[in-house]
């Protein structure tokens, strides 16, 4: 298949080209001009354009079979006025983009991935959450449910859309795993505020399987929660991390500190969400990683 990426040389983006590639797949991916490309392929194209921009990008749409979006402004950092407005318009601007551009009257069959999280759901205790729980109302549920809504446009021009709603992906070279493995190593790495918090993730060969599934079943479409179907709360992630690194994770970073830090975007990181891939599961796919001390190990040995 032809497949057009944009965030294609991001964390999550790398994995997918990566697994694309292997499997024969054609890969095109838009990026801005300023951006070193480290990566060269004879499968991959990089095309010049910035998905949050109108450009000339927009007429080479078409000429694919599957688009993947995951445009998108981090949240990892503390959230300004300005950097909230970033991240929620990275988000609906591209999406917008990408749908503007593909033809009203198509005459093959598209697929579109679009990028969402489980932040949709905003924070709901130790409640489980499937695809049929509403979303939330904090700032991050406001703009998953918006990023959503321009992507589900697309319909209206006969693509199928699949929203990849994900956790939080754990892999090498990057992600949440190669911020913490320093604390870890130099004896600082415990649970944030409590621990008691959910932590839903899936770990990159999962998340790579799922978009390959997806392309293999082309009756699905809708949301679907990309993420190990066994959550842990933060105190079993960071146990998870010690034991691979063989590094005590006692050392507890109080949640004052994480609000005093990153205000808002703290109070993200001391709740969570306890997320189920139902509808992944029930379609047949089966996780390679469900169990965190294992994906932790596989992340933290290879």
């Amino acid at each position: 298949m032809k497949i057009l990426m944009t965030g294609g040389t991001g964390f999550i983006g790398s994995f997918l080209t990566d697994k694309f590639i292997r499997d024969g797949h054609e890969v095109s991916i838009l990026i801005r001009k300023e951006i070193d490309i480290k990566k060269k392929s004879r499968n991959i194209t990089f095309i010049n354009g910035a998905p949050t921009v109108s450009g000339p990008w927009q007429h080479l749409v078409n000429n694919y079979d599957v688009i993947i979006n995951l445009t998108g402004a981090s949240i990892f950092s503390r959230w300004t006025g300005e950097q909230k407005k970033l991240i929620k318009e990275t988000r609906i601007n591209s999406t917008r983009n990408i749908v503007d551009a593909l033809d009203a009257n198509l005459s093959k069959a598209v697929t579109l991935f679009n990028a969402s999280a489980v932040g949709y759901y905003g924070f709901h205790g130790d409640e489980e959450l499937t695809e049929e729980a509403p979303p939330g109302n904090d700032f991050l549920a406001t703009v998953a449910k918006e990023w959503e809504k321009e992507a589900l446009e697309a319909k209206k021009k006969g693509v199928r859309v699949c929203i990849m709603r994900f956790g939080i992906v754990l892999g090498t070279d990057g992600g949440i795993i190669g911020r913490m493995i320093p604390l870890f190593k130099n004896f600082l790495g415990g649970p944030i505020g409590n621990g008691k918090q959910w932590f839903s993730w899936v770990h990159a060969d999962d998340l790579t399987e799922a978009f390959s599934f997806l392309l293999k079943h082309p009756e699905l479409s809708g949301p679907f929660n990309v993420c190990s179907p066994v959550p842990v709360r933060n105190k079993g992630l960071v146990k998870a991390i010690g034991k691979a690194l063989k590094r005590p994770s006692l050392m507890p970073l109080p949640g004052f500190i994480i609000r005093l830090v990153l205000g808002e975007f703290g109070c993200v990181i001391l709740k969570g969400q306890k997320v189920l891939p139902r509808r992944l599961i029930e379609n047949g796919f089966i996780f390679k990683h469900q169990n965190i001390d294992d994906a932790i190990a596989a992340i933290i040995t290879n």
